[in-house]
Formats: structure tokens, C-alpha cells, sequence
């Protein structure tokens, strides 16, 4: 069994109107679809990525830098394939400088994790076993929050509090509600109407896109200490990233979430060995694929510290249920945000009485809809 093409495939979705959270503001929705083809005729086809500024530069990196690597090759050696990829020369400028080298690293490791994912749908469907078999197949479901609770203009409590009914009628355990854009009493208290509504049996997680200061951090967990909140995702500004969130687990009482922006194990180990999370939410299409969050999972399991994933259900479904200590899936509930996961996939996996059933099918069971992405092929950078 060879490999015989790799193809990169950019897609670009605008958004009818903005969604705003803690620091940043949403105006498309770009992903990208990577093929590997076979000498067998299987195809390991994935889709992952809300790449909005490099989507052009990783798709060149996977089809011009690790393409030819993994040619001829065997696509089941995916341990050898990822080491020769992430030693491989992106074709970047790289000027030895750690912190402004970063974007060409995250090119890199963005491409090698679509390549990889590939490679574990190729395996799959060649043995014909769902991927969370191959991985250890420790459950058939997993609990799904929806992520929401967006800022947006003319948005009061009724609308929140409708949009937070819709998801636990559309069978979802919670929600993972935006906080850190308004003042942290206003969040407070957005949290409090959420759980007044909705009762104690919906999960709420909160996700601050690293807005605030710890002393900020610190006061908002405080205060929504009586809320039953399910954690706080990375509450605390990206350049006292680890001071911060080691300070805010310290001196509060709802777990600590962070990791998705990490790019690779080694800056998960530093958020571990630091004492800085109780949950790594780290995602498998940023941080080197598959084969790494693997690694990254057995690590965090031997300090006891819990997996999530950010987004990208259509992989994350797979990886949650292959762990023991893993927690929930996420999805966008709204078409808006994430049309690409409403009409991308030809079918989307089961969800029911809060949980996502994992897909039976062998690989990563999504197949995608070809005329979707004919339609949405991008050229040039959306803004």
C-alpha cells in the first residue's frame, strides 16, 4: 500500500453578520480539506482548520514541503511520517527569533496535523475500524456542549436565554458561554440568569479568549463560585499565560482550562509542569495532528489533568472517546457560526440526551459533500 497524492484544498465562507467573543471578532468560516490518496483506491479525506489569515501558506506547505516526503510511502508508518515531517523545511523565513518565528512554526505544525489526520482516515478505512478503535476505543459516546452565549448588538437576557433553551432542546448537555468581553460583574451575571434558567443539570463552561488579568480572572471565579461552573477556559492575557493561570487555580475554586493555542507536547508540558491547567483543551488540527494529541493525552494523564478539545468535532469525537479522562465535545449549534460543519459532512454524528455518538463507519466516518467544496473553494485570504 503506497501514497500516491496528497492534496490541500482551502475553503472560504464568509459569515452573514459578526460574532463576538471575549477578545476577538468572527467573520468567516474557512477550513481546509486535505486528501491522501492510495495506491488501493482508499482515500483518507478530512476536513479541520478555522485558519483565516495562512490558509494558502499551509495548503502550500502540505502539497510543495511534505508531499513529496510521504510519496510512495506506506501511509500506516504514521509515527515515521509525522518525525519526518516536523523536521521537514516549511520553506519559511526563519530568523531565529523564538516569539516572531511562531506564525511559520504554527504554518508548519497546521499542515502536518491535516496530513496526519489523513493518514489515521487512511487506516482506518483499511482495516475497516472506526478511528477511536484503533486508538483504544474506551467509549461509544461522549457528552457535547455547544459553544455560544456570542455579544452581539441588541443581544438581552430573553435572547440568551432562548439561545441557551434551543441547545438543550437540540439534546446538548451545556453550553461553553462566552464571558471577558463585558465588565466581569456584567459576566457574572450573564452566567447567573444562564444557570437561574436552565437549572443545575446544564453544564456551563466559560471561555474568556485570555481577556483578562489574573486579579480580573481571579474576581470573576470568585463570584460565579456559587454557579456550578464546569471551568474556566483560558481567563488570563496570552503574555502571563503561565504566572497567570497557575495564580487564578491557586486562589479559586473552578477548574482552569488552556492549551488550544499551544502548537506542539512541549508547551503542553510546560502548562503541566507549571501547575497552570486542570484540563488541556488542546486541538488535534493545530498541534500536530493525531499521532501528537496521543502523546499529549497519555502525558496529561499521568498528572491527572483532563482532555478537552477546541472545536472540531468531526476528529475530536474519535479522540474523546479513545481516553478515559477525557470531558466534552464541542460544537457550534448555530448554522451562522459554523456553516462548514452543517453542510459540510453528508451526515453528521447522532446527538442525543447530551451526548454525540461516535461514527461506526471506518476512519473518522465523515464523508464530504463534493459540491460544498467546489462551491467554497478559496483563492485568496478571506478578511
Amino acid at each position: 500500500m503506497k501514497i500516491t497524492q496528497i492534496k490541500a484544498i482551502p475553503l472560504v465562507r464568509s459569515l452573514p453578520e459578526p460574532f463576538l467573543g471575549g477578545t476577538y471578532r468572527i467573520t468567516s468560516r474557512n477550513t481546509l480539506v486535505t486528501e491522501v490518496h492510495t495506491d488501493t483506491g482508499i482515500v483518507g479525506q478530512v476536513f479541520g482548520g478555522d485558519e483565516d489569515k495562512y490558509q494558502q501558506e499551509i495548503a502550500a506547505v502540505i502539497e510543495t514541503r511534505l508531499a513529496p516526503l510521504l510519496i510512495g510511502e506506506d501511509p500506516r508508518d504514521v509515527e515515521k511520517h509525522w518525525e519526518r515531517m516536523f523536521r521537514a523545511d516549511p520553506g519559511l523565513e526563519n530568523r531565529g527569533l523564538h516569539t516572531l518565528d511562531l506564525a511559520n512554526k504554527a504554518i508548519l505544525m497546521q499542515a502536518i496535523s491535516a496530513v496526519d489526520i489523513a493518514l489515521w482516515d487512511v487506516i482506518g478505512k483499511t482495516f475497516s475500524t472506526p478511528v477511536y478503535k484503533l486508538l483504544g476505543g474506551y467509549r461509544a459516546k461522549v457528552p457535547v456542549i455547544g459553544i455560544g452565549g456570542y455579544y452581539g448588538k441588541g443581544k438581552g437576557d430573553r435572547e440568551l436565554i432562548a439561545e441557551m433553551e434551543g441547545y438543550r432542546r437540540d439534546g446538548l448537555a451545556g453550553v461553553k458561554l462566552k464571558v471577558g468581553r463585558a465588565d466581569v460583574q456584567e459576566d457574572v451575571r450573564r452566567v447567573r440568569i444562564v444557570r437561574e434558567a436552565l437549572g443545575d443539570d446544564f453544564v456551563i463552561a466559560c471561555d474568556a479568549n485570555q481577556a483578562w488579568t489574573p486579579e480580573q480572572a481571579i474576581r470573576f471565579a470568585r463570584l460565579a463560585e456559587n454557579l456550578n461552573v464546569r471551568w474556566l477556559e483560558e481567563p488570563v492575557q496570552w503574555y502571563d499565560q503561565l504566572r497567570g493561570l497557575r495564580l487564578v487555580r491557586q486562589k479559586t475554586a473552578i477548574p482552569v482550562v488552556a492549551g488550544q493555542g499551544e502548537i506542539s507536547r512541549f508547551g503542553c508540558r510546560d502548562l503541566i509542569l507549571n501547575e497552570a491547567v486542570d484540563i488541556l483543551n488542546v486541538d488535534v488540527t493545530l498541534s500536530g495532528g493525531i499521532t501528537e494529541w496521543r502523546r499529549i493525552a497519555a502525558m496529561a494523564g499521568m498528572f491527572h489533568i483532563g482532555m478537552a478539545h477546541h472545536e472540531e468535532p468531526q476528529v475530536a469525537i474519535h479522540l474523546l472517546a479513545s481516553v478515559p479522562h477525557a470531558l466534552y465535545v464541542e460544537i457550534f449549534p448555530n448554522p451562522e457560526r459554523d456553516p462548514m460543519w452543517f453542510e459540510l459532512p453528508l451526515r453528521q454524528p447522532r446527538i442525543k440526551d447530551g451526548f454525540m455518538e461516535v461514527p461506526q463507519t471506518p476512519g473518522l466516518g465523515i464523508d464530504l459533500n463534493p459540491e460544498v467544496i467546489r462551491k467554497y473553494v478559496g483563492t485568496a485570504r478571506a478578511v
